[in-house]
């Protein structure tokens, strides 16, 4: 699942970026609102952590700009700044929830992963897709009730990714795009199947069904 983090303290982006990798998000660095502007307007996002002072403008009226463009992406903000005043500008102004820095990462990691879930209309850490459970915490999969399946990494991001959206096709591309941050070598699009082979043999072959030319799909519903 890709974040984008928009921070121009570049040791502390280095630092979240690798901290969000260790949880299994794949992470866009920006430091600047036209950087930023840019990568939100090309790029796929399942959240994003949004420093208010940036550079080369205000990352309130950035964001701002996406909300009346009909930008929906979940966002995270974060400042320097704590008063309840700033707090009330940065949600009215379309922040999801807010962060002050300086933070604890276990923190704003437990309010990303609430925000996402929220977006994809989830209640709880365990992510549920039919008779599919997901624990994002501890990274296993259960399926049917049965025992709990230890995932890879790259296994528990790609079905993450698909089980927060299902019932939709991915192609390779995009699912490659979710897995690997732009500044990392991008695997072959093959392996792709190689994971779909994998979590098939986790899930059951019918729940994902490969359409041909186009992508991958994974079923709620088999019946």
């Amino acid at each position: 699942m890709k974040i984008l983090l928009v921070e121009d303290d570049e040791l502390l982006a280095e630092s979240l970026a690798e901290r969000l990798g260790e949880e299994g998000y794949s992470v866009d660095l920006a430091s600047d609102c036209q950087s930023a502007d840019a990568l939100a307007d090309t790029e796929q996002y399942a959240a994003v952590l949004l420093d208010l002072g940036l550079p080369d403008g205000s990352g309130l009226s950035m964001l701002k700009r996406w909300r009346a463009a009909d930008g929906r992406v979940p966002v995270l903000a974060l400042t320097a700044r704590d008063s309840w005043e700033d707090k009330v500008k940065g949600l009215q102004g379309g922040a999801d929830d807010y962060v002050t820095k300086p933070f604890h990462e276990p923190e704003l990691l437990a309010r990303l992963q609430a925000l996402i879930r929220r977006a994809s209309g989830q209640a709880s850490a365990r992510l549920v897709v039919a008779d599919l459970e997901l624990d994002e915490a501890l990274k296993r999969l259960r399926v049917a009730g049965g025992d709990w399946q230890t995932l890879t990494a790259t296994e528990y991001r790609l079905l993450r990714f698909l089980m927060h959206y299902p019932d939709r096709v991915h192609s390779k591309t995009q699912l490659l795009d979710q897995l690997y941050a732009l500044d990392q070598d991008v695997s072959s699009p093959n392996m792709i199947e190689v994971y779909v082979a994998r979590l098939r043999g986790r899930v059951g072959r019918a729940r994902i069904e490969t359409r041909r030319g186009v992508g991958y799909v994974l079923h709620s519903n088999l019946a």
